[in-house]
């Protein structure tokens, strides 16, 4: 459905940005117009029957889907999994079953039904502290959309689209996705930078932004649109001095992407001779194989959670095994660091909706309801808490440690004697290989995430425990800060360059070297070019990030030099305010990198 909606001239929109490249082209807007019909059905005949249908659109909803899997086979060959889950997703309970129920039990049609079970998820899932969690109920939505669109006959989108025009939606899945190569671009509503939309853009390099609120009713079909897929800027009807402004800045845009890409395969190494290594953060294993192509010297941050998200019930070792060596396979000779089961006292929510509910069946009456999610059952307290699931899981990493370079990182340890339990289950299932006869490397390294104020406040003492540090920038500065940097109420509160962030990066830095081991970075600061002379001259070893980053990142680190950005930290962290450092890290990127780069703070 095409909406011709009139709107003001000279819109400014601020998004995410989650797929980079600058864009000019026409608005093809596209709503669902799927509107949900409500009836009422008293016949238990036509209740049967309506039961009927939803399975029926189920079915042709999947055989759909696989047609596209079957068609885009060799483009998204890194991502195809993104697919199966979908799949997967249409007959699993949060939506199959529920909605049957609901037919019979609200005496109400398939559609009704449908939308009725999805309300039911989004308020579940807006109550999960973890941000890649909730960023989930997308892929629910997405699976339900198509549905709906079975069950009212109307297609999602146009079968034409010219290539020059930007497509707007509410929210598009990933498949709409696949079926946009050689579009200028697309805007929606909802989204983020990790949800699987987002990742196949970045895959096929197609310019996108997210997160727009009503961005549906702020345009009309025909808009001219100026979309920066790296800012999330969106410019409605520019003005003509605009318009030409982000022409030249898209010829730049192109001109600087070929000059980057040949730092790709470049080492990490300043101007003076400081090697350092720079890795990538992924979440499905199928992305690894671009992650080395944009010149990743490995992975280092594996986010093993998908695996138990995409499960119908708690994956079983030999899922995660082949999951683990295939990483370990693709990435090889590279390291690859896989942090164990990561999630935030969402438990309960996540069991009512029906996903991953084979982890903890036998304890889920001793649940209850937390207050504080975020600092309670999560991450690492919750794999102690789940001594089976936790032992699982490190007997498939160990047992995949054969086919590469293998490193294990345990997140928010926060005392010794957490990390001591852990260290003693690690030698338990060590043993068990052993005595079972399964091979494994006696030499993969075990190391610890630097996220919460105790872990650096200690970080002396657990240095020498362990192989390696990876500091955690997300959550320390959320739990040193005491910022929800979702509550937009306090938001604009959460400061990366606060003079304590600083120091404690600094003092875990330092702790780790008198150790003698290694120290890196994990968070969205790693990937951030004009944090980049700060992190290097605080004494980081390693930055993971984004793939699309590293190019990016390694042109940076090879433009600076060691001592001067020793001197530029040693400055900043005598500054007693974030405005401070501000100030004269902006000097300091105007005078030593080139203006070009645009890098502000």
């Amino acid at each position: 459905m095409i909406n011709r909606r009139a709107v003001d001239t000279g819109t400014d929109l601020a998004g995410i940005g989650v797929s980079p490249g600058i864009v000019i082209g026409r608005v093809l807007l596209v709503e669902p117009g799927l509107s949900v019909k409500k009836r009422r059905i008293a016949d238990d005949a036509a209740l049967a029957r309506e039961q009927e249908r939803f399975r029926a659109a189920v079915d042709r909803t999947e055989e759909k889907l696989r047609q596209v899997r079957r068609q885009f086979a060799e483009v998204i060959a890194d991502n195809a999994a993104i697919i199966d889950t979908h799949i997967l997703m249409l007959r699993d309970g949060m939506i199959y079953d529920r909605t049957l129920g609901i037919i019979v039990t609200e005496k109400i049609n398939a559609e009704w039904a449908l939308d009725q079970a999805l309300c039911q998820l989004e308020e579940l899932f807006a109550r999960v502290d973890d941000a890649y969690i909730r960023q989930r109920f997308l892929d629910v939505r997405q699976v339900a959309d198509r549905i709906f669109s079975e069950l009212s006959g109307q297609e999602t989108l146009p079968e034409e689209i010219d290539g020059k025009v930007i497509v707007v939606s509410r929210d598009f899945s990933p498949e709409d996705i696949l079926q946009m190569r050689g579009r200028a671009g697309f805007l929606t509503e909802v989204g983020g930078e990790t949800s699987h939309t987002s990742i196949v853009a970045r895959t096929l390099g197609i310019p996108a932004v997210v997160g727009i609120k009503d961005v549906t009713a702020q345009v009309s079909h025909g808009d001219l649109l100026i979309l920066d897929g790296s800012t999330g800027r969106v410019c409605v009807n520019p003005r003509p001095e605009l318009l030409e402004y982000y022409q030249y800045r898209q010829q730049q845009y192109q001109l600087q992407n070929l000059e980057v890409a040949q730092y790709a395969q470049l080492q990490a190494e300043t101007a003076d001779g400081l090697e350092v290594r720079v890795e990538a953060n992924l979440e499905m294993a199928e992305e690894a194989s671009q992650a080395i192509e944009s010149g990743a010297a490995g992975i280092g941050l594996f986010r093993s959670e998908y695996l138990y998200l995409a499960a119908r019930d708690n994956p079983d070792e030999e899922l995660l095994f082949e999951t683990y060596r295939n990483l370990l396979a693709m990435a090889a000779p590279f390291p690859v660091t896989i942090r164990t089961f990561d999630i935030g006292g969402d438990k309960q929510v996540i069991d009512r909706t029906g996903m991953a509910t084979g982890f903890r069946r036998k304890m889920e009456k001793q649940w209850s309801a937390e207050a504080n999610p975020a600092l309670g059952l999560r991450a690492i307290r919750y794999c102690l808490h789940e001594p089976a699931m936790f032992a699982t899981q490190l007997r498939a990493m160990l047992r995949a440690s054969c086919f590469g370079s293998l490193r294990v990182l345990f997140p928010m340890i926060s005392s010794f004697c957490e990390l001591k339990k852990v260290q003693d289950t690690v030698a338990a299932v060590k043993e068990r290989l052993r005595a079972d006869g399964i091979p494994y490397d006696d030499k993969v390294e075990f190391g610890v995430m630097i996220e919460v104020p105790s872990a650096v406040a200690i970080a002396d003492t657990l240095a020498g425990e362990v192989d390696f540090f990876s500091i955690g920038t997300n959550d320390l500065i959320q739990y040193s800060l005491a910022i929800d940097r979702g509550n937009e109420q306090v938001a604009h509160m959460y400061e990366p360059l606060h003079p304590a962030v600083l120091r404690m990066i600094k003092h875990a830095a330092d702790s780790a070297h008198r150790a003698g081991i290694e120290v890196g970075i994990c968070g969205e600061m790693a990937g951030e070019e004009r944090y980049l002379p700060v992190l290097l001259g605080l004494g980081l070893d390693s930055f993971s990030m984004h793939p699309l980053a590293i190019p990016y990142i390694k042109r940076m680190i090879r433009h600076s030099r060691a001592a001067s950005v020793q001197r530029l930290a040693g400055r900043l962290l005598a500054c007693a305010s974030a405005v401070e450092i501000r100030e004269a890290l902006q000097d300091y990127l105007t005078r030593h990198y080139p203006v070009s780069w645009s890098l502000h703070v």
